[in-house]
């Protein structure tokens, strides 16, 4: 999975965890966008297709799709998998409308030609191509050089005449410009922002989005670049407010992964949504620019016999695909919620520890994006939903 990931060294006490309150709210606005990832490799052991986000009715509540991940190599933008991407053909039974992929000259298959049609259905959907995430944005330190000539090579791989009409825009997940991620970028805190300056100059009115990170604390990854000044070239930033904690700590302290505010005793101070909302509302990013993120999936641990959150633990809980991790559409039948704090859920199941968000709190941080003033909420991503879209319904109601 390419998530952002926040890894924590060290130990911390066990405390006693109390919800806090959510902050002051500001001025209520309806929250317009609602964003959902559609990862290219899960239509392999997923077996999650264009096709289910129809009949989830997932398509029908959202706004923008984001198609994840264009590769960023050689200072320009890639395709990531051209297989899944443009050539893999579609029998009737797997494709969104019911017919075939043909291999007559110049037909579009694949995710590509799926998502086409998805949006002849839905004409008022857009979508994104996403470039980067964790495992692809070490490329992003040589794009950073020449800003004019990615954005040249993006805009002719994201307008491509071979797929005309799939895409509306690009979105940019650089983890994380001037920090470290999975590789670390030295490119200095104006380099994200002169990349986006050159992605709007190219792409004119087509959208520009970036996901960026979301942590919140003093001199941390937020400080490390120029979101506020970068604002005026995005359309919005998807705030990724998830994977705060997890087993890539793996003795602990359990923790939720995605809290929405502090809490007494949480292990690391400005690891939560409204820390990370208010220092980039504080450096001039208009609320309307943000949307909250939302995973549709939890991180747990094993060997824990404490059920509140700030018990110790042996390590990574099993999951299907990778340890700690694991979709909501498990979670919820293998090891239900058993409390919430800091508006999200958590639970233990014999040695096992989980947190994750429910209906219910994605209805609380909903909630919380309305009366911030956000422009909207996003979700890592579609196939961890249930099949018939119970979190999507939470977001949209």
């Amino acid at each position: 999975m390419r998530r952002l990931g926040l890894a924590l060294g060290g130990l911390f006490a066990a405390v006693l965890m109390t919800i806090t309150t959510a902050p002051p709210a500001a001025t209520a606005a309806p929250v317009g966008k609602l964003l959902g990832y559609f990862a290219e490799w899960g239509v392999y052991d997923r077996a999650y297709y264009v096709k289910n986000i129809e009949t989830s009715g997932s398509a029908d509540k959202l706004t923008h799709i984001n198609y994840s991940f264009g590769n960023v190599t050689n200072g320009q933008c890639a395709v990531g998998d051209s297989y899944d991407a443009y050539d893999q053909a579609y029998p009737a039974e797997n494709s969104v409308d019911g017919v075939a992929d043909t291999w007559d000259a110049g037909a579009l298959r694949g995710n590509f030609g799926q998502l086409r049609r998805l949006k002849e259905m839905h004409p008022d959907l857009k979508v994104l191509w996403s470039f980067g995430g964790w495992s692809w944005s070490g490329g992003f330190t040589q794009a950073a050089q020449n800003p004019a000539a990615f954005a040249e090579s993006c805009y002719n791989l994201v307008n491509d005449p071979r797929w005309a009409g799939v895409f509306d825009g690009i979105d940019i997940d650089w983890e994380y410009p001037n920090a470290c991620g999975l590789s670390c970028d030295s490119s200095g805190a104006a380099a994200f922002g002169n990349l986006m300056s050159a992605l709007r100059s190219k792409f004119g009115d087509q959208l520009v989005t970036a996901a960026i990170t979301a942590d919140g604390s003093d001199g941390g990854k937020i400080d490390a670049a120029d979101y506020g000044g970068a604002a005026q070239y995005v359309d919005w930033y998807n705030v990724m407010t998830y994977d705060y904690f997890g087993a890539f700590t793996p003795t602990g302290p359990t923790a939720p992964h995605s809290p929405l505010t502090s809490y007494d005793g949480i292990p690391a101070a400005g690891f939560n949504s409204d820390a990370a909302i208010q220092k980039l509302k504080s450096q001039g990013v208009p609320s309307s620019k943000l949307l909250l993120g939302i995973g549709f999936y939890g991180r747990g641990w094993t060997g824990v016999t404490q059920d509140a959150p700030g018990g110790s633990a042996t390590g990574a809980a099993p999951g299907k695909y990778e340890a700690g991790i694991d979709d909501y559409k498990v979670l919820k039948t293998r090891c239900p919620a058993t409390g919430t704090i800091a508006g999200t859920a958590y639970a233990r199941c014999g040695s096992e520890w989980w947190s994750y968000d429910t209906p219910s709190t994605v209805t609380g941080k909903m909630s919380y994006a309305k009366e911030q003033g956000l422009g909207g909420a996003f979700f890592w991503e579609l196939s961890g939903d249930t099949a018939d879209g119970e979190l999507i319904t939470a977001m949209n109601s």
